[in-house]
């Protein structure tokens, strides 16, 4: 399972502040214990923070000129806006290359959709449009039809698709744990060539204990079919989580990943 380090986004206080004051040691350093911990991309989100909205692709290009500085991990550019994500592209220097996102809303889906064809990128697409997260299976499955339609108009692989079922927090709706898990069943099996990401910590929100709700939720998710997955890596017992799951679902041939961690001390019980 690929594993998309999270810290590096302007929606936590301390990333915006240090984005807005331009702290590059502190950026990098997050990158850095990211990398070591593990994670196979790191995300950056520069959000909007202190600067205008016009000034947003300058400040991810220079986030993401920040971050390659230190790794060459390679990067998810975190926006829905096609200016912002063009502007980090012309920075990026690495071979591989994730978008997050683009929904069923066409005035997005396309340009950003043309973007990644130019750049040969991976994709995630988010199961709604412009209406918002529909509550049912067969809503998230509709909005992921449009998008798959439109982005292999574009000349997009279907292997470059990586669809997000998206998880609402069961303390609001108890139902919608098994929402997401359906649809992530339905979206592997109606698209066997595509992948699935989801951004885990949304299942706990509202909850306490929340890091024992998302290592549970993990492991269904990975029965159904999860290929990648976009939480803070630095939770050691969640990475261990992660080798467990990879080796019960059959991807971690005669459980080799597994047995590796082990032999290192990194498994954390």
């Amino acid at each position: 399972m690929l594993v998309i380090g999270e810290n590096i986004n302007a929606s936590n206080r301390s990333v915006a502040e240090a984005i807005a004051s331009r702290d590059r040691e502190f950026l990098q350093s997050l990158a850095m214990a990211q990398v070591t911990a593990g994670a196979d991309f790191i995300d950056v989100n520069s959000g909007v923070g202190s600067d205008s909205p016009e000034c947003e692709p300058a400040t991810m290009g220079w986030l993401v000129e920040v971050v390659q500085e230190v790794t060459d991990k390679p990067l998810v550019i975190d926006s829905n806006s096609p200016s912002v994500i063009e502007a980090a592209l012309h920075k990026y220097r690495g071979e591989r290359l994730m978008i997050n996102s683009v929904t069923a809303e066409l005035k997005k889906l396309i340009p950003i959709g043309s973007l990644a064809v130019e750049r040969r990128a991976w994709v995630v697409a988010l199961a709604m449009g412009a209406n918002g997260i529909p509550s049912s299976v067969e809503g998230r499955l509709a909005a992921c039809e449009q998008i798959m339609t439109h982005l292999t108009q574009l000349g997009l692989e279907a292997e470059q698709i990586f669809f997000d079922p998206l998880i609402l927090p069961v303390a609001v709706d108890s139902a919608q744990g098994m929402v997401t898990l359906r649809s992530l069943e339905q979206i592997k099996s109606r698209y066997p060539a595509a992948k699935t990401v989801l951004g885990l910590s949304n299942i706990s929100y509202g909850l306490p204990g929340r890091s024992l709700v998302n290592r549970a939720f993990l492991l269904m998710a990975a029965y159904a079919g999860l290929d990648a997955v976009i939480l803070n890596p630095l939770d050691a017992k969640m990475m261990s989580i992660i080798r467990v799951a990879d080796m019960l679902t059959g991807e971690d041939t005669s459980c080799r990943g597994y047995i590796r961690a082990h032999r290192r001390g990194i498994l954390v019980d």
